[in-house]
């Protein structure tokens, strides 16, 4: 299966800020788990899919009010039971956030299960995105 693109957006509003005006770290982490869940819901059921880690949320620039912020997710990488997203957050053409989230493919108990997924890269940036992704910290 090729590596697809979700994308999501999101209207920057006066409760998702923080005492600085700015984008509240937890609000932008609620959506950033959001959009790579839509990713994998995308590939398999949804109410077999659990978050497991996010590996680093990296902000380049502060997010302001009335701003429109876009979250592209794929996954990128999948192994028996896990999948990875990466997701890349933009403000028109800048990107501001990026990082990768690993998800568990879970029974109703929350025991593993194997999901059956191949993701393969077809383009170069999908090649370096999905060797980043074997390189994450356990």
């Amino acid at each position: 299966m090729n590596i697809n693109t979700t994308v999501t957006q999101h209207v920057v509003m006066s409760g998702d800020l923080n005492h600085h005006g700015t984008l509240y770290a937890g609000r932008t982490a609620e959506w950033f788990v959001e959009s790579g869940f839509i990713a994998a819901a995308s590939l398999t059921k949804p109410e077999n899919i659990v978050c497991l880690k996010i590996h680093g949320m990296l902000f380049s620039r502060p997010v302001h009010l009335g701003e429109i912020v876009c979250f592209k997710s794929r996954i990128v990488s999948a192994g028996r039971t896990s999948m990875i997203a990466f997701i890349e957050v933009r403000v028109k053409e800048d990107v501001v956030i990026s990082g990768f989230i690993t998800f568990i493919h879970a029974d109703p108990q929350g025991h593993p299960l194997p999901h059956g997924l191949v993701i393969e890269a077809v383009t170069d940036e999908e090649k370096a995105l999905v060797e980043r992704a074997k390189n994450l910290p356990e």
